[in-house]
């Protein structure tokens, strides 16, 4: 039977079980655990050395009452990293490629950053739906423009990751199966097309560690607005 090139985005069950959530606890083993040791190990030093250039890129235009969010989008980062760059290797699952589970990561950390801007500073919150010195008769389709922007921004961070994966998946995809037809007739062509692929799978590499930051990077930029 042809199998589909989205095939490889469908939920894996076993035995009627999605492993879905097996996909999503796993990574977490393959962190190092922090220990009591004055000295640690070359890992748990870079590990921390890397956290802590995380936080002074992200947090620094943000003020005191908004640090409070660092270990929450940190964490984020990292765990989205992990998955973005595990779905790489082979017969393995992507669960970022679902749009359902980046949703259920984008919509309530941006309802949460609304409704603290809501509470603290609801004037200023409020005043973003109505840029300074718009004219009087602009001001209705001003408003309903900017109400709608702001509730895309979830719809939008989640799609973003979703695309990006989904493309860069289909496309490896669909030149490892061009490299793997071209092999026994062409075999210059099929070096030529492997080469090409493992290019791409560097640039898919970077690209797994950009999209994770970009969706964290954004979700502080939606914070920065409301602390």
């Amino acid at each position: 039977m042809m199998l589909s090139f989205f095939d490889q985005f469908m939920s894996p069950t076993y035995m009627g079980v999605p492993l879905i959530a097996l996909a999503i606890t796993l990574p977490w083993i393959l962190y190092p655990a922090p220990t009591s040791r004055w000295v640690n190990n070359r890992l748990l030093t870079l590990q921390g050395w890397f956290f802590n250039r995380l936080n002074q890129q992200i947090f620094l235009p943000i003020n005191q009452g908004g640090h409070k969010w660092a270990i929450l989008l940190t964490s984020l980062m990292i765990f989205l990293i992990t998955l973005n760059i595990l779905g790489l290797l082979p017969y393995t699952f992507t669960p970022t490629t679902q749009l359902s589970l980046n949703m259920a990561f984008a919509v309530p950390l941006w309802l949460a950053t609304v409704i603290i801007g809501m509470r603290n500073q609801p004037t200023a919150a409020l005043g973003h739906l109505l840029p300074e010195g718009t004219p009087t008769p602009l001001i209705p389709v001003l408003i309903i423009i900017e109400t709608i922007s702001l509730f895309i921004r979830p719809l939008a961070l989640g799609v973003r990751l979703t695309a990006n994966l989904t493309a860069g998946h289909l496309l490896i995809q669909l030149i490892a199966t061009a490299a793997f037809v071209l092999l026994p007739m062409m075999p210059t062509v099929a070096i030529l097309t492997a080469t090409v692929l493992f290019l791409l799978t560097l640039l898919e590499v970077a690209v797994a560690m950009i999209q994770a930051y970009v969706f964290v990077l954004l979700l502080s930029l939606y914070l920065q607005e409301n602390v």
